[in-house]
Parts: structure tokens; C-alpha cells; sequence
């Protein structure tokens, strides 16, 4: 039987540095780093700096309140571990994603996220184009609301017009005036 695949954490607020380093008249020789993961910050962010419960935090997430407490719990081992070894952080990896960065193209109208917040965007993935829009999160929201209000299924024959609606394909539809499949109208390019 193959392990359950993980569910991927939601980072709302990136780390703005990438360690710690202890520093003192003992700290002489150089000790291998703890290595924090991205979910792990985000869980100490929530609980002790943003002051939430564990309930709260799992929900921002996008996680079980188990795995929130396993992942709170392997932070909390990991920090302690640094402080009391007088050993390096490093905060990188982990199974996770940013839900900060949007961006759009303006030639493909195709819509994408930066994954790697280290490295800047500068052309589309898909089509190579370097005219993209940035989007914040309640941006990206209303533009997709926009768009799936300009979707209209049309008669061919008659021009009847109606509103798409999603799970019903265009080509399964009739038109009530002239039984007539119906086909999809699109006012936008997208894809």
C-alpha cells in the first residue's frame, strides 16, 4: 500500500529572512543547521504572532488540525533543538504553495502564481511573452467571476442566449425556440 500523497500547505505570508545564526564567545565552530520547512514558519507565524488558535491556523492552511499539530509540534522541536545546541536555522522547502503572487498574460491570457518567491517573473511559462499583469488574491477572484459571467452558450440558427453553466456542456444543450444544440459563445479570449 503506497503512503497517502501530501496535501499542499497554503503560505498566506512568506518569511522575509532565510535563518538565524546563534553567535557568542562560545559559537567557535560551525554546526550543521536546522532546517525549518516554509509550513513550519507559517505555523508559528499563526499560533505566536498572529495570536490564532489551532483550529483557526489549520483552517488558513488548508490542513487537518492533526497535521497542524504535527507540523506545530516538529517547529516547536526544531527551535528548541537550535537554541539549546546553539545551532544555525534555515528556513526553506516543503510541500507548499503561495497564495500571494498572481500573475496573468496579456498574449495567452493564461493564469499563473510564482512559485519560487526568490526569483522574479518576467515572461509567461507558456507562451514566453514578457506582458504580464500582477494580481493580488481578491483581484485574481473577481477577474475569474468576470470571465465565467462573459460565458454564454448560443443557437447557432437563432441566436437565442443564455449563461453558461459549469458541469453542462454547451453541445448537450438545446435551444427552446428552434431545438437547436447550443454552442458556447466566448465575449474573451482565454484559456
Amino acid at each position: 500500500m503506497s503512503p497517502r500523497t501530501k496535501r499542499l500547505r497554503k503560505i498566506s505570508n512568506p518569511p522575509s529572512i532565510k535563518g538565524f545564526k546563534p553567535y557568542g564567545p562560545d559559537i567557535k565552530t560551525q554546526k550543521e543547521p536546522i532546517y525549518l520547512y516554509y509550513e513550519e514558519y507559517e505555523a508559528l507565524r499563526l499560533c505566536d504572532y498572529d495570536l490564532l488558535n489551532h483550529h483557526q491556523s489549520c483552517i488558513t492552511m488548508g490542513v487537518s488540525r492533526p497535521t497542524f499539530t504535527r507540523i506545530y509540534a516538529s517547529l516547536r522541536q526544531k527551535i528548541a533543538t537550535a537554541f539549546v545546541e546553539g545551532r544555525p536555522i534555515v528556513i526553506e522547502g516543503g510541500k507548499v504553495y503561495f497564495d500571494s503572487d498572481w500573475f496573468r498574460c496579456e498574449e495567452c491570457y493564461c493564469f499563473f502564481s510564482n512559485s519560487e518567491k526568490d526569483k522574479n517573473i518576467h515572461n509567461c511559462p507558456l507562451c514566453n511573452s514578457p506582458k504580464i499583469a500582477t494580481y493580488t488574491s481578491n483581484e485574481l477572484e473577481q477577474e475569474a467571476v468576470s470571465i465565467l459571467k462573459q460565458d454564454i452558450c448560443v443557437c447557432p440558427n437563432c441566436g437565442f442566449e443564455e449563461q453558461h453553466q459549469l458541469g453542462n456542456p454547451c453541445s448537450k444543450e438545446v435551444c427552446p425556440k428552434c431545438n437547436v444544440l447550443l454552442r458556447r459563445k466566448r465575449k474573451l479570449k482565454y484559456r
